[in-house]
């Protein structure tokens, strides 16, 4: 049957967003400039990719009506800690232009791997992107110039917490740094894996070319059923379409365009936009998703662990400003994993 003017033509999609953690977004600071929020790890700032709900931006519209809000910087999903957003366009471009100029002092803590150096490290490798699809960058030459100061704060005998002060606001700088340095944070889903080589990935040693590097990521995280970690799905993974004019991570500003979208499970019956969508297992038999009437699998939740990277974003400092968060319970002097 072929399509004639004034006909219409639906499209329904079923789409499952990937779970993140239930932790609340904390709000810092409100005023009639800014609002400061304290993000949890594994939510992305703004609807992108298979997020619609599951998003900074959705949340503080949906249970604490802050919308239109101009966002100021951004951080990594995984990333969490201080996050600010405008009110209005003018304190928003006031504030772009001290980042612009570098005017912002941002900190950060982390745990890494190892014994870290108890004097000051400074670490001004360039970074290049090497896939914005799945997330991906190293250090390399031809990358952009950027530096970062590092200071370790604790050990406990196996890792140890350090001090991050960028410069710069690449993607993933602190991440790929600290990896070039041979301390990678300790559940970097990404920057601490086999899939670099047997020094994960030190001094920048890595034996493969980019498309067998992101090869060898992707094909560790679908045999550990974790390809959520790095926003894609198995039927989204296609490297010869691998866009890199369009980023999707990094900590920069970037302009805010909510997409609408069908999103399943629905954002009602028990706010499960919020929370993990609980497998339902009976002796290997499997049952509808309880959730979705459309589904006909079950899904495992994720570890707390696989929701968490330690990495926090702890202070913003600018002109007549200073935003901090408490420090993470990862980041106490006698923390264990």
């Amino acid at each position: 049957m072929l399509a004639k003017n004034n006909d219409l033509i639906r499209n329904t999609v079923h789409r499952h967003e990937p779970p993140v953690t239930a932790q609340p977004i904390q709000i810092l600071v409100e005023n009639d400039e800014v609002v400061v929020v304290d993000k949890p790890s594994s939510l992305p700032v703004h609807p992108c990719g298979r997020f619609r709900h599951n998003t900074v931006i959705f949340i503080l519209g949906k249970e604490h009506n802050l919308k239109e809000l101009h966002t100021i910087h951004r951080l990594d999903r995984m990333t969490s800690g201080v996050l600010m957003f405008a009110k209005t366009a003018e304190v928003s471009k006031r504030i772009d232009e001290q980042v612009r100029q570098r005017q912002l002092e941002k900190e950060y803590v982390c745990r890494v791997v190892g014994k870290f150096p108890e004097d000051e490290v400074v670490c001004e490798e360039p970074v290049l992107v090497v896939s914005y699809k799945v997330g991906v960058c190293r250090v390399d030459p031809k990358g952009k110039s950027c530096k970062t100061i590092f200071q370790r704060l604790s050990y406990n005998g196996e890792t140890s917490v350090v001090r991050c002060l960028p410069y710069t606001g690449r993607t993933h700088q602190i991440r790929v740094h600290l990896q070039y340095l041979g301390y990678p944070i300790v559940n970097d889903p990404i920057y601490n894996m086999k899939a670099w080589g047997p020094e994960r990935g030190k001094g920048g040693k890595i034996d493969k070319t980019d498309d067998e590097l992101l090869e060898a990521l992707v094909e560790e995280h679908r045999s550990k059923q974790s390809l959520d970690v790095l926003d894609i799905s198995e039927e989204d993974w296609d490297p010869s379409t691998d866009n890199r004019e369009c980023g999707n991570s990094g900590d920069y500003r970037e302009s805010v365009d909510p997409v609408n979208g069908n999103s399943c499970p629905a954002e009602d019956a028990k706010d499960p936009a919020r929370g993990e969508i609980p497998a339902v297992e009976e002796e290997g038999v499997e049952e509808k998703d309880p959730l979705c009437l459309e589904c006909q699998i079950t899904r495992q939740d994720p570890s707390p662990r696989e929701l968490v990277m330690y990495l926090h974003a702890l202070r913003y400092k600018g002109a007549g400003f200073e935003y901090c968060s408490k420090m993470p319970p990862w980041a106490m002097e006698d923390w264990q994993e």
